[in-house]
């Protein structure tokens, strides 16, 4: 069979390739949920935990800073021990730092709990597609829990800013953080029914110094994005120049190591360093766009957050259903292609949201936001297929580390980015509306750069 049906019960060390997606599609959302929440009630949390403005922009970006740094050293924890070992701890790690987040009386105690859910949330991202590929690793199991993976990022990216924004009209902006907890455990006593153990790898050992050193080097330049952004230059370029070391002293170290957390051969294959691009364009191009779009609907078309973050589930909520619907269009088409099509397209309809002029409602963005998002959905899908089909089955965690790390690094970069271009003086919506319209193309013309870099890149590499 080419296509399996879900509906069949395939078994692996007494798991099933039904219980195993829904597990990942789940621990996902959850995560996603999680990481989009503050979009919708970030002013609120700064105002309840008596913060300084400033700090907003930690609230907002802790748990992708987290996630990033996490990643990769999750993936490579994974391989080497066992990926429901470290798919169990991440549940475990996520659901704590929501109950902190829950209790938080501070913001920085919030911002701290952010960060623990973000290296929680790390290792159930990027062991749930290796996880559901030991159960079934088929190229037909492996295209559905691609198109599920996708379609649970686009809804919980979706429905995290409703979720907190209706919270927020009853005043109980700490309840989804405790239903976010309460999901993590649950998710993590799920594990041992839904996944099989996968085996270790005796011949590798932890790289402990490469590990430190990534998430020193990417922690590093994170706070510099971040400082950057909220005006403290001094501190930026201590931070950048910090982890400009901290990068290359970890490059040095895989080059020499016996057991790399990156094995820079992976780089020579065509299409792996085809989905590494792809994966760095999307959080450089949309995310980073969308990132940004939520408040620009508020400061700048005097939008609510709730009505801000319901618009942008045009977007998201759109990308959800198309990964899941694009799983049986694509069937025929490589991955490579598969991400060439989604960049391309997210392109065209990210460059359909410029040309807003003073006066324009939200009807005026519908269209490309839908264009967008049923692109997003394709994309996401084929970056979920080619974060696992792109390496060795036994590194499968390291790839999906590696797609999801480059991915919220490029949001981060394409986030200060499009911060500093879009900027504009508070009251000025002539200004606010031309720098809306700047970032629009400059995320449009990522996206169409990137379609193009996705194709040319497996020419020029082996096809592995």
């Amino acid at each position: 069979m080419n296509r399996p049906d879900l509906s069949v019960v395939e078994r692996a060390g007494g798991a099933s390739l039904p219980a195993a997606l829904a597990l990942t599609s789940l621990s996902t959302f959850a995560a996603m949920l999680a990481y989009s929440g503050p979009l919708g009630n970030a002013a609120t949390i700064t105002t309840a935990l008596g913060a300084a403005s400033g700090t907003t922009m930690w609230i907002l970006s802790a748990m992708s800073t987290g996630l990033a740094v996490s990643l990769l050293p999750a993936g490579a924890l994974a391989d080497q021990l066992g990926r429901r070992k470290v798919f169990e701890l991440g549940a475990c790690v996520f659901a704590i730092g929501s109950a902190v987040c829950a209790t938080a009386t501070t913001a920085t105690q919030f911002v701290i709990g952010r960060l623990v859910a973000g290296a929680g949330a790390a290792g159930v991202i990027a062991t749930g597609l290796g996880l559901v590929a030991a159960v079934n690793s088929g190229p037909g199991a492996r295209s559905a829990a691609a198109s599920w993976w996708g379609a649970s990022m686009g809804l919980g990216i979706a429905l995290g800013p409703l979720l907190t924004g209706a919270f927020d009209l009853a005043d109980l902006w700490r309840a989804p953080y405790w239903l976010l907890a309460a999901a993590g455990v649950g998710i993590a006593a799920a594990a041992r029914r839904c996944y099989p153990e996968t085996a270790a790898d005796p011949d590798r050992s932890l790289d402990l110094v490469g590990a430190a050193l990534l998430t020193t080097g990417l922690g590093l330049l994170l706070v510099a994005l971040i400082e950057a952004r909220r005006g403290g230059l001094a501190l930026a370029l201590a931070c950048a120049g910090g982890a400009v070391i901290a990068l290359l002293a970890f490059a040095i170290s895989q080059l020499r190591s016996r057991s790399p957390m990156v094995e820079f051969a992976l780089f020579r294959r065509g299409d792996f360093a085809a989905a590494t691009v792809a994966a760095a364009i999307t959080g450089a191009g949309v995310i980073a766009l969308m990132s940004f779009a939520c408040t620009f609907l508020v400061t700048s078309m005097g939008m609510s957050t709730f009505a801000a973050g319901a618009a942008m589930g045009l977007w998201s909520g759109s990308s959800a259903v198309s990964a899941v619907l694009s799983r049986r269009l694509v069937a025929r088409l490589t991955g490579t292609v598969q991400l060439a099509i989604g960049l391309a397209a997210t392109g065209a309809g990210l460059l359909l949201l410029a040309g807003l002029e003073p006066g324009a409602s939200v009807a005026r963005l519908v269209p490309g936001l839908l264009v967008a998002g049923v692109a997003t959905g394709v994309l996401n899908a084929g970056l979920g297929r080619q974060a696992t089909a792109t390496v060795p089955p036994e590194r499968a965690a390291v790839g999906v580390g590696m797609n999801n790390t480059t991915r919220y690094l490029g949001a981060s970069i394409g986030v200060a980015v499009i911060g500093v271009v879009a900027s504009a003086p508070r009251g000025d919506i002539v200004a606010q509306m031309s720098g809306w319209n700047h970032v629009a193309v400059l995320a449009g013309a990522v996206s169409l750069f990137g379609a193009a870099a996705v194709l040319v890149l497996p020419r020029l590499g082996t096809s592995g």
